[in-house]
């Protein structure tokens, strides 16, 4: 308002009312925004082991766990409360090596089997040299079938990576260290099933899955390399807690997650989502002509096709 009101003073010259009007017009569009960073806190904050407990790790207080994959057993964890909406993030880095045939999971999931939705990041390992896999998935009242395939542009075992979901009633993000990877949108006034009514549980293991997790099963874990490692750090969860039976947030509308800026992504974050699609998409049910002749209708609206 100062510089408008600078501007208005001028009595020659278009430019200074140009230009303050200009920096106006910029104040009142609302751009998507990368989600809050999550804080750093220990494993037992908001996590507990599930089965193998023998084969969980911790290092440094509880900040850093490492899940361990043997040729008896995998083992995993899950949150200890339930959340409906929020951002879900962790810090991992991948089984190193010749993890072909190992599986690192990082998920949500409701508690009803027979309309269940889910929310899901597979890392499917690899034989040495050879790119890992990422392949998310999107549960809704009970159907998936909605894989999607991404080649990293790095390799997750050298380091730590922040794998994140953003889900709010709007839309479901998937980034990978903030590089948005794919978009769900809510698209119920067509027809396709949104999660918003069932809270869920946060999900991660470490299991053998060599029957298909790669190269279709045709390579096998090589049981010569275990134990398969793979580590965690940033157990922060920043969700609305709910228990199993609500069907609401009581927050809603009111976190950062619901807000104008996060209900979209702008266009420098479908720049990015382009550059992903473009370059390490391997593969898209959108795009699977045999599996889906006419392509689902929720595909138009998250720019799959």
């Amino acid at each position: 308002m100062q510089c408008l009101l600078a501007a208005i003073r001028v009595r020659m010259g278009r430019l200074p009312i140009t230009l303050c009007l200009t920096f106006l017009a910029m104040a009142t569009v609302t751009f998507g925004v990368a989600p809050k960073k999550a804080v750093d806190v220990p494993f037992g904050r908001n996590y507990f082991p599930t089965w193998a407990f023998d084969h969980i790790k911790y290092l440094n207080g509880g900040s850093e766990v490492h899940l361990v994959l043997d040729k008896y057993t995998g083992t995993g964890f899950q949150s200890k409360g339930s959340y409906l909406f929020g951002h879900f993030s962790m810090h991992i880095k991948m089984v190193p090596g010749d993890s072909a045939g190992t599986v690192t999971a990082f998920y949500l999931s409701s508690q009803s089997s027979s309309i269940h939705d889910e929310i899901d990041f597979e890392f499917l390992g690899n034989r040495t040299g050879q790119p890992y896999i990422l392949q998310t998935n999107v549960f809704t009242g009970g159907k998936g079938n909605r894989e999607q395939r991404i080649n990293l542009w790095f390799d997750p075992s050298k380091d730590y990576h922040s794998y994140s979901v953003l889900w709010n009633m709007y839309q479901i993000v998937f980034f990978v260290d903030d590089v948005p990877i794919r978009v769900f949108k809510n698209s119920k006034d067509i027809g396709v099933k949104f999660p918003f009514n069932q809270p869920m549980k946060i999900y991660s293991s470490l299991w053998n899955a060599d029957d298909w997790a790669t190269r279709g099963g045709l390579e096998k874990t090589n049981w010569a390399k275990a134990p398969f490692v793979a580590s965690y750090r940033g157990f922060h969860v920043d969700g609305c807690e709910a228990s199993v039976n609500a069907k609401f947030c009581e927050t809603q509308g009111k976190r950062w997650w619901d807000q104008k800026e996060f209900q979209d992504l702008d266009a420098q974050q479908y720049k990015r989502l382009k550059w992903v699609r473009q370059r390490y998409t391997i593969y898209n049910y959108c795009t699977d002509r045999v599996r889906f002749p006419v392509p689902p209708p929720e595909c138009r609206r998250d720019r799959d096709i």
